[in-house]
């Protein structure tokens, strides 16, 4: 299902057939190194992991993370969206891209939509977001966005530091 459409972007909903795109996505180095190793190696897992959470969190919420297609091709080049973690007490603005896309502009154009789509359809009015202290490019992207940074915190279940924002409406 189609969520949200920007002048080169399209973002909708992710599916089993993403399974392929999202176990490359989840095992770039960069995604790794500056978000997590979620473990996921195969395409069972990959496709385990799509239906246990943006699928489910759809479903549950009305709001997850997307695919990131370029309209004139379709091609996936990444995620972004809206994540409920229960570590943060707002909802979590998400995204991460193939190394292909990065630098290009894309996350600037699909988080942008993104904080849009949380306020004006959903009646967001705060939104969180996170990242690695040495993402440089994206703690710069969430700053740009309007996002002041929070804090610094270690997540349950992390050892490392990461950087916690807030964005107001």
């Amino acid at each position: 299902m189609n969520i949200i459409k920007t002048e080169r972007l399209l973002l909708r909903t992710v599916t089993a057939d993403d399974a392929a795109f999202y176990l490359s996505l989840v095992n770039d180095p960069a995604f790794i190194e500056n978000i997590r190793d979620k473990g996921i190696r195969t395409l069972d897992e990959a496709l385990n992991d799509i239906i246990n959470g943006p699928m489910a969190n759809q479903e549950k919420t009305g709001f997850s993370l997307y695919v990131v297609e370029h309209k004139e091709d379709g091609q996936a080049m990444g995620l972004c969206g809206l994540v409920k973690r229960e570590s943060l007490k707002n909802i979590d603005l998400g995204y991460a891209f193939l190394p292909q896309f990065l630098g290009q502009g894309y996350a600037r154009e699909a988080a942008g939509a993104t904080l849009a789509y949380a306020n004006t359809h959903l009646g967001m009015t705060k939104l969180a977001a996170i990242t690695a202290p040495g993402n440089l490019a994206s703690n710069k992207l969430l700053q740009d966005l309007g996002f002041k940074m929070e804090a610094v915190v270690i997540l349950p279940g992390e050892s490392k530091d990461t950087n916690l924002y807030a964005y107001e409406f």
